[in-house]
């Protein structure tokens, strides 16, 4: 089965497509959009985009970190929301099961360290993946951390959603 982990932003969403038995790369990489132009067209280049690679790779499963938002930053999370909802949409047009994890059982999963940084991260995706090199930027190696989780908590027997 493909796995889709999608690392949403308004500006930058980062996304990776693994192959889950394999565990190969697919497809992975960023869509930006302008912080210039109104939001609506934004989330719809996004949502696009999105439904490009769904259309192309079929992915089974699409994965989401869930949202954590400080009280001092609500606007960024918001902003964030703006691109889940995206994300979620998409899953309904394709009928793709949506899956959501915290970031700390993600970093737990692919480090060992719920609280690993970020340069952490990508290092252990480079070498799950046995890439030549760490992902960029760190919003592609997010996502893809997050589709690795997923192949990694349902293979697991203690692994349910």
């Amino acid at each position: 089965m493909r796995i889709l982990g999608i690392d949403p932003g308004l500006g930058t969403t980062g996304y990776g497509l693994i192959d889950g038995g394999s565990f190969k790369v697919i497809e992975a990489g960023v869509i930006r959009t302008k912080s210039g132009i109104p939001v609506q067209e934004r989330i719809k280049k996004i949502f696009d985009e999105i439904s490009g690679i769904i259309e192309e790779h079929h992915p089974g499963v699409l994965v989401l970190e869930k949202i954590y938002s400080h009280y001092k930053h609500p606007a960024t999370a918001i902003l964030m929301g703006h691109a889940r909802a995206m994300a979620c949409l998409v899953c309904g047009k394709f009928d793709i099961k949506l899956i959501n994890y915290p970031s700390t059982r993600i970093k737990k999963v692919i480090t060992g360290n719920g609280h690993a940084s970020k340069a952490q991260v990508q290092r252990m995706v480079r070498e799950l993946l046995k890439l030549k090199r760490s992902p960029e930027p760190v919003d592609v190696s997010d996502a893809l951390a997050m589709a690795i989780t997923y192949c990694f908590v349902e293979r697991s027997p203690m692994g349910s959603h």
